[in-house]
């Protein structure tokens, strides 16, 4: 087959991440994809060029520009894809569009989180959009009930859980205890604690950091290390130095070997108060690093409390540090519920599992365009 996946970016986000393993999935099995980048290229654009997967830059110079596409629709004509793979509300609309004017068979959207930011018009513009798609993609039942709840659909979703990478793929070296708290500047003796995502209101850092300053205290051996960036960052470490200290809570930025770093984590913590599903989490539960996050859809997806994992309600630090305690007074059973994530993340987010499906899904489309047409 010939796919084409639209994105805006190939920003360091979780839905971008899902594209390039996708891309160097199909790619590895055979079939012609290209990779359309709405706005602009991105840090993992890289990562698909290394592995022989076209990158194509439409450049949209801002919210409404036309000319962007008219660029992507002439890219689709060139191309002549079987498939359209549209991936969240830029791409999902400028690239629908011109698959439907480049006459492409089968158009595709994909919905990756919950959106609460959406106002009625983005509802509107998802909704006419669907009557022109085959299907729309999405990797949790929570994204697809919120979207339901809004007015689409609900039996054109198609629920294809994030693929994750293999430990053993993921790390290129393993690295000791003592070189990963040397990377992290935490002394000997600390217990970690890692929280991996984007420093913005969505993942509510401030929680994260009044919860490291409470456990902290109680404990007197903990460090929450925050790794991400975001644009909230100057304003969370004003934050962190006026109510904690970079011995309780350290920011590390944007990092490169957090996979290496993961199997030193003595617990994992997500606060977000919406996701679709983070990788992040997967990528934790997959190391064996036990996992607190907060009580929302998409974390249930992955989290089952105290059989894989720990919620707690959204905005509650107590809850969080009472769970936390609980995980650290409780080793045994935290091995036994990590072990158990563990084997939930291999046993339903393999990697091969999660192109597998994409491929079935387009080839069965296809084969439904190709009967409707005879």
């Amino acid at each position: 087959m010939k796919i084409a996946l639209v994105i805006p970016t190939m920003d360091r986000g979780g839905a971008e991440k899902q594209v390039v393993l996708l891309a160097k999935g199909l790619h590895e099995s055979g079939h012609d994809v290209r990779v359309f980048l709405l706005t602009r290229d991105g840090h993992r654009s890289e990562e698909l060029r290394a592995a022989g997967v076209p990158v194509v830059v439409i450049g949209k110079r801002f919210k409404v520009d036309p000319t962007a596409l008219f660029r992507l629709k002439k890219q689709l004509v060139d191309f002549a894809p079987d498939v359209v793979h549209t991936w969240l509300f830029a791409a999902n609309s400028f690239g629908r569009v011109a698959a439907k004017w480049a006459g492409v068979p089968v158009i595709i959207a994909s919905e990756r989180c919950v959106d609460p930011w959406k106002k009625s018009w983005h509802f509107q513009i998802d909704r006419r959009l669907q009557k022109i798609s085959q299907a729309i993609t999405t990797n949790s039942s929570g994204v697809l009930d919120f979207y339901a709840a809004n007015g689409l659909d609900p039996e054109q979703f198609v629920v294809i859980p994030n693929g994750v990478e293999s430990v053993e793929s993921a790390v290129s070296q393993a690295i000791d205890r003592e070189e990963a708290f040397r990377r992290l500047d935490i002394p000997a003796g600390r217990r970690l604690i890692v929280a991996v995502g984007r420093l913005w209101p969505q993942k509510r850092v401030r929680d994260l950091i009044w919860a490291g300053e409470l456990l902290a205290t109680a404990r007197g051996d903990t460090t929450l290390v925050i790794i991400g960036d975001g644009p909230q960052r100057d304003e969370l470490l004003r934050h962190r130095d006026s109510v904690s200290s970079p011995l309780h809570v350290r920011f590390a930025g944007q990092r490169e070997d957090v996979a290496e770093l993961l199997p030193h984590a003595e617990q994992f913590w997500i606060a977000s108060e919406y996701e679709g599903q983070s990788n992040a989490v997967i990528e934790a539960m997959l190391a064996g690093v036990p996992v607190i996050a907060s009580n929302i859809p998409g974390n249930r997806d992955l989290v089952i409390d105290r059989e894989t994992g720990w919620l707690f309600d959204v905005g509650d630090e107590a809850d969080l540090v009472r769970s936390s305690l609980a995980a650290f007074n409780d080793p045994d059973g935290s091995h036994r519920i990590s072990k158990q994530a563990r084997q939930r993340i291999v046993d339903d987010f393999s990697l091969d599992a999660m192109i597998r499906r994409h491929v079935e899904l387009y080839e069965r489309l296809l084969a439904e365009c190709e009967r409707a047409k005879s």
